[in-house]
């Protein structure tokens, strides 16, 4: 296991989990688009892939603008939040209930990964990457956004349609 002595270490290390974290998520997100039924969602989620590779895209421009140097690794958190996800897959019909639970798995992943940027952000910025704080910042604000999505699709249409559907099950 790599050392984090320094900061310095800790923002690397910060930095190459949340890579590996974007390029697993960009194979979940072509998952979810799968399994999802509401246009809208299935939308929602085509977009965020195509976000989620420009983020990618973001940190690549990080590393060659300050030099650092990624560790290769994998995010064993965003691994788990994607097994959560492909657990209700397996385990749901493709409909509106799947629907309101793949919503729920989403803003999991979302608030994981706001809380990397943001503190990405934070650290970054003690250390002067004013660059890459630009950056992180662009990313940390499309991952709020697609939250506030999320939350607003779950409240108007995704989850009333889960509850009908329990109702006639």
């Amino acid at each position: 296991m790599a050392q984090r002595k320094t900061i310095d270490d800790l923002f690397v290390h910060m930095l190459s989990d949340i890579y590996s974290a974007e390029k697993q998520l960009t194979r979940a997100l072509a998952k979810l688009s799968r399994a999802a039924s509401d246009p809208e969602l299935i939308d929602a989620f085509k977009t965020h892939l195509e976000e989620t590779q420009g983020q990618i895209e973001r940190i690549d421009q990080i590393v060659e603008k300050t030099g650092l140097r990624l560790k290769r690794m994998k995010c064993v958190a965003m691994e788990g939040l994607i097994e959560e996800g492909q657990e209700l897959i397996d385990e749901i019909k493709k409909g509106a209930v799947l629907d309101a639970g793949l919503v729920a798995a989403a803003q999991k992943v979302e608030h994981y990964e706001i809380a990397s940027y943001g503190s990405l952000c934070a650290i970054g910025k003690q250390l002067g990457h004013d660059d890459a704080v630009k950056l992180l910042t662009q990313t940390l604000e499309e991952e709020k956004a697609t939250d506030l999505k999320l939350s607003k699709f779950a409240q108007r249409a995704g989850n009333g349609k889960a509850t009908k559907e329990k109702a006639t099950a």
